[in-house]
């Protein structure tokens, strides 16, 4: 069998020399009221549409070199790869659907919320006229599209979710999750007669099989999959998606669960859907877990299915301004 090695992608200094900050450039953290994030956020778009991360990449290549060579499942895996290397030779979406803009923003008091809401709006809205972006955003009943990936009312889109910290500095997370995948995303309650799947992680693991099941090749495969026991219909579905901006490889701080996220990716990839639903021993690429708190009376199990291009990064403004993009 010939072993895919990883792809040579183009190197730090060509991805900065392309950027759209100035050379030098630098946040004025000392006055975080008129911080003006908008250029940072519309880079941070930028490099994530085009740029997969390297533990992705990792993980892809890895599973591909698991999978018998010749087999539509070895061939599969080849082109994700393959169309890795253009995007980021071409500074080109890895996808056509870019998917659904998700921002997370943490940072000090003192950083007006209102208006980096704006900022990033107005970032998002540069980036579509650029076509870093495609236009997903539009109306329900109509279809009708606004043309720059902006809900009107400043609420459904782009989804920005704000959390004020004590740590100095900025960090402002994107994520971009493509329809396909968000359409097999599922929500389940415990117990669950149908799958004998009880208020306990035995019941857990009998969701997300059944989700994998059910989902097929249909979310681009293989997936990544964010899962949150606990929480309620909306705060789970949230966390669901949020635990997967962890990077694939990661221990989760709960041992327990740990051992669970390893024992059920071995599992899933038993299941013959294999890449994109052709089959093969590569269904998912990994599986994140997250427990939250609940109601006495409620036992939900929130599962966010993430497709093999997980598009996410981080921007950071560090203590001196500079932003760090990883």
């Amino acid at each position: 069998m010939t072993a895919c090695s990883l792809p040579n992608l183009t190197s730090l200094e060509t991805v900065e020399s392309k950027s759209v900050l100035p050379k030098g450039w630098k946040a004025d953290l000392s006055n975080l009221a008129n911080l003006d994030l908008t250029l940072p956020v519309i880079e941070l778009i930028r490099r994530t549409t085009s740029r997969l991360p390297q533990d992705i990449i990792e993980s892809l290549v890895a599973h591909r070199n698991l999978e018998a060579e010749g087999s539509r499942a070895a061939n599969t895996l080849d082109t994700m790869i393959e169309n890795v290397t253009l995007a980021d030779e071409h500074v080109s979406p890895l996808c056509q659907d870019t998917g659904t803009v998700i921002f997370w923003v943490r940072h000090p008091f003192g950083l007006s919320q209102r208006k980096v809401k704006e900022q990033i709006r107005k970032a998002v809205a540069e980036c579509t006229s650029r076509s870093w972006l495609r236009p997903n955003c539009v109306e329900s009943l109509s279809g009708k599209n606004p043309g720059n990936n902006m809900d009107p009312f400043g609420e459904g889109h782009p989804v920005i979710h704000f959390e004020e910290r004590e740590e100095p500095g900025i960090e402002i997370s994107i994520m971009l999750k493509g329809g396909g995948c968000e359409n097999v995303g599922a929500q389940y309650r415990l117990p669950e007669a149908s799958l004998g799947a009880g208020r306990d992680l035995g019941g857990v693991r009998k969701c997300i099989i059944d989700a994998v099941t059910k989902a097929q090749g249909q979310g681009c495969s293989p997936g990544i999959l964010g899962v949150a026991i606990g929480g309620d219909r909306v705060t789970g579905f949230e966390r669901s998606k949020e635990v997967i901006l962890r990077k694939l490889g990661s221990a989760n701080p709960d041992p327990k669960l740990d051992a669970f996220e390893k024992k059920l990716t071995e599992e899933l990839n038993t299941l013959g859907i294999g890449p994109m639903g052709y089959g093969g021993g590569t269904t998912v690429l990994g599986v994140l877990v997250s427990e939250m708190f609940r109601h006495p009376a409620s036992f939900f199990v929130s599962i966010s299915y993430m497709c093999w291009s997980s598009r996410r990064m981080d921007l950071v403004l560090d203590g001196t301004g500079n932003a760090l993009y990883r």
